[in-house]
């Protein structure tokens, strides 16, 4: 089974989910960037729907915004959409596909739990992007890890080898 799962035909079909993917983290990143993003009226509206009958907002996540997000929220406006915008590029190259699919299913996790819901968009890329973490390395068959990745570890296993020498 698993030499289907990182074989090349499913790796042309796990590349074109991450790259489906990133197009829609950079377009996301981009139009935030472009805009003058500000996540303060989002946060302040995710907060405010963590109370009431139905709330959609969980108290502790309440918190979280109103105690971290909020005060520091020019970091946020700069981290929520530079890290869109990298993410997406990380998934469409292929380069850093892991930390690129951990950052964006993080970044949408963060988003469906402040009240965006699972019927949202952000839950459909939050599967995709843990469907692409747990399947091996066909996610990144077709993009510049392969060959990232190949360099590292003869870097090192040269490096072992002269230590070993010595």
């Amino acid at each position: 089974m698993r030499k289907h799962i990182n074989g090349p035909i499913m790796a042309l079909v796990l590349t074109i989910i991450r790259i489906w993917l990133g197009f829609h983290w950079i377009e996301a990143g981009y139009n935030k960037i472009r805009s003058g993003f500000d996540a303060s009226g989002f946060l302040q509206g995710a907060i405010a729907n963590a109370s009431g009958d139905h709330p959609t907002v969980q108290g502790w996540y309440a918190g979280f915004l109103e105690g971290v997000a909020l005060p520091n929220i020019e970091l946020f406006n700069i981290l929520i959409p530079w890290g869109e915008l990298l993410a997406g590029l990380g998934l469409i190259l292929g380069l850093a596909t892991v930390p690129a699919l951990i950052a964006g299913a993080f970044m949408n996790l963060n988003f469906i739990m402040a009240g965006m819901g699972l019927s949202s968009l952000d839950s459909k890329l939050f599967a995709a992007a843990m469907i692409l973490l747990i399947v091996g390395k066909g996610r990144y068959y077709y993009g510049l890890d392969r060959f990232v990745i190949l360099f590292i570890k003869n870097h090192f296993s040269a490096k072992r080898s002269m230590l070993e020498m010595k």
